[in-house]
């Protein structure tokens, strides 16, 4: 991630960019389609247009507050606080891992956060666009809480689909309201919720409809579909411990049932953006209240659409503040996984931390996820796909092209690029410039637009043309006969390695680096619009003369068909199925004694070693004096909602609470009855 220790302040008279991806939720690993959607591709957009030379703050976090928070945390027997640290670690590594260059990447629980959100609040209350009513909300008395609307899933009654979300139908992109949908249960304990009564806080939406919809006209045609529906007063506080809390008497602690009033997610979430900008920088109002100045990119699934062009517009047009409004979205489609789909409630695909211990270097996953960019319509992620991307577009023309260019320049000319003789000119250097050039031309109007996967084939293309330019010009053949045009030949191809390594640094920086490294050269060149006319005289890019740098090794290697199968194989199936394989298979051996063997890549076979005589001094009993061992009794026990093969169980250990625990027990002991609807017993 980038560094955050130089802040940056908009520019007066310069492009100011202000990049935001949606923030990824905080009770679980985010899986590769999570990642295209909103993090990678915000990434490749604020690289490129650093080397465009714009000014930008590329900004983003964790998502922690709400009802998924509590029932992770319910889950997993820990707090809401160590739920969000756990995983915000994880989160950060795994951006990490894949290169994310965040000038800050913060979360939502903050100071900032809750004066920030508080305000924004008092403001809409103080101009008249608030108000309080009782309304009836379903309630799991399963759990013993009102349930969020995510967790509330049914029938939409707009298009039929059975799996309806309780605020969006990720079939047909309606905005509900749990209590509309037909045949509504509680997502986690699939029980039949009750209607109790409740109070929330409403924003009066349909008051603010003029000002949301001349701001989508302005900004945004995804959105334009949502308005023919009409807008709706929309609830923005919920029945929670763990949130911003609303700053009104009588919601800081209420009834038995309703322990405190925060605000809901969806109100709150979009203002952890400016909360974050907050916490990089205490002059955050020069980037979000500054519309003059500040250009607004946000990126985000498509599922995130209705909230950040309607609720969050909204939200800032109500306070009357002149707020920095989005004038850019970039929408992702789904990326759906093999013959189903991605799934991190369910455990389903690859996940973050999964592709970082395959071993495969994060720019090969960076280039396939984003040549696949859902960006018109959903994708598939496929292994054999994946496969081929790697060996023919990666290691077969990229790679082969720089590999066979630097080797070349290395045994020829003493590895320094020998240049053009002054005078000389060849045509099918000019032809490729030409070439070139275009594509180049091609990749910056696309780059701008945000269509990342047009802009990567341009890029690609490029590769392709120094391929074919090498092969046609043989400049091994001319080596022998004409050694001054075989000079001015690999001259344009290592100028085009350069090339290349520029265009490509925002979809893969760490092979960049690596080129750079082999080509000598410090840093790439600018993506402003005098790359285009250097790429018309691809020969003199590089001056004469230079020295390159490392050694010239492949860039990439080739996924083997034995590899590709082990890795489908090892990812099929869920992840909580593949930890709990895992596990199981770690604690059998450790009961045999048995050492881990170590670890080989997929597909690869070990010989087998003759064993070490064993040691005296480690070839003892297992030591178990320090186990904390209980007994404990279940009572209660329903199917885990993401995984067929466990169960989430309230174990009574004599403590004055229950624990709540996740187990393999389905393997073991077969459901024994019914509670209140659910797979679940009570005894």
């Amino acid at each position: 991630m980038a560094s955050e220790t130089a802040l940056k302040a908009p520019i007066p008279g310069q492009r100011n960019i202000l990049i935001t991806s949606a923030l990824p939720y905080v009770n679980n690993v985010p899986h590769l389609g999570n990642i295209i959607g909103s993090v990678l591709s915000a990434d490749v957009y604020a690289r490129f247009t650093r080397a465009r030379g714009y000014n930008t703050l590329f900004v983003c976090g964790t998502d922690e507050y709400g009802t998924a928070t509590e029932t992770k945390a319910l889950e997993e027997g820990l707090t809401c606080q160590e739920i969000c640290d756990k995983y915000n670690a994880i989160h950060t590594d795994i951006y990490r891992w894949f290169d994310i260059s965040f000038d800050k990447f913060g979360r939502t629980p903050t100071a900032a956060q809750t004066a920030i959100a508080q305000r924004i609040f008092l403001d809409l209350q103080a101009r008249g666009l608030l108000h309080e009513r009782t309304t009836e909300q379903l309630y799991s008395e399963a759990l013993g809480k009102f349930l969020a609307d995510r967790y509330v899933i049914g029938t939409c009654p707009k298009c039929g689909y059975e799996d309806a979300r309780g605020d969006q139908c990720d079939k047909c992109g309606a905005l509900l309201n749990p209590t509309e949908l037909l045949n509504p249960r509680c997502a986690i304990t699939k029980t039949v919720p009750v209607l109790r009564e409740t109070r929330h806080i409403f924003l009066d939406l349909p008051r603010l409809s003029e000002q949301v919809q001349a701001y989508i006209d302005a900004t945004s045609e995804v959105t334009k579909a949502w308005m023919k529906q009409g807008l709706k007063d929309r609830s923005i506080t919920r029945d929670l411990k763990w949130g911003t809390p609303v700053p009104l008497e009588g919601f800081e602690n209420k009834a038995s049932r309703r322990p405190r009033g925060v605000f809901y997610v969806w109100f709150d979430a979009p203002i952890g953006y400016i909360s974050i900008t907050a916490n990089y920088t205490d002059d955050w109002e020069a980037w979000w209240k500054n519309p003059e100045e500040v250009e607004l990119v946000q990126f985000m699934g498509k599922d995130n659409v209705p909230f950040h062009t309607v609720i969050f517009p909204a939200t800032l047009l109500g306070t009357g503040d002149k707020w920095t409004m989005m004038r850019t979205i970039s929408v992702t489609e789904y990326l759906n996984y093999e013959d189903g789909k991605f799934s991190k409630s369910r455990g389903v695909g690859v996940f973050g931390n999964d592709a970082k211990n395959t071993g495969i270097p994060s720019e090969v996953w960076r280039y396939y996820l984003l040549a696949l960019r859902p960006e018109t319509s959903d994708a598939v992620f496929q292994w054999d796909d994946f496969v081929a991307k790697n060996n023919a577009e990666l290691n077969d023309n990229l790679g082969n092209f720089i590999n066979r260019t630097l080797k070349f320049i290395t045994a020829r000319f003493e590895a320094k690029v020998p240049g053009v003789k002054q005078g000389s000119v060849y045509e099918a250097i000019d032809q490729l410039g030409q070439r070139v050039a275009g594509l180049v031309e091609q990749y910056l109007q696309s780059m701008e637009a945000q269509r990342m996967k047009d802009s990567l084939k341009s890029a690609m293309l490029v590769s392709k043309a120094g391929n074919a330019f090498f092969q046609e010009t043989e400049i091994w053949v001319a080596y022998k006969s004409d050694r001054d045009a075989a000079a001015a030949y690999i001259s344009a191809c290592g100028g085009l390695v350069l090339l290349l390594a520029s265009l490509l640094e925002p979809f893969m920086p760490a092979f960049t680096a690596a080129a750079l490294s082999q080509l000598g050269v410090d840093k790439v060149l600018p993506l402003d619009n005098g790359i285009v006319a250097s790429s018309r005289s691809p020969a003199t890019i590089l001056p004469a003369g230079h020295a390159l740098g490392s050694e010239a090794v492949p860039l990439f290697r080739k996924i083997t068909e034995e590899e590709a199968a082990g890795l489908r194989v090892r990812f099929a199936g869920n992840q909580a199925e593949r930890e709990a394989s895992d596990a199981a298979e770690a604690a059998a051996k450790l009961t045999l004694g048995e050492e881990k063997a170590p670890a080989e890549a997929p597909g690869k076979k070990v010989k087998n070693k003759k064993a070490a005589p064993a040691d005296p001094a480690t070839n003892r009993p297992v030591d178990v004096s320090r186990v904390d061992l209980r007994v404990g009794l279940i009572k209660k026990a329903w199917k885990h909602p993401g995984a067929d093969s466990l169960y989430v169980e309230e174990v009574d250990l004599g403590e004055e609470t229950t624990r709540t625990v996740v187990s393999g027990l389905v393997k073991h002991i077969p459901e024994a009855g019914k509670f209140s609807g659910a797979w679940a017993w009570e005894w």
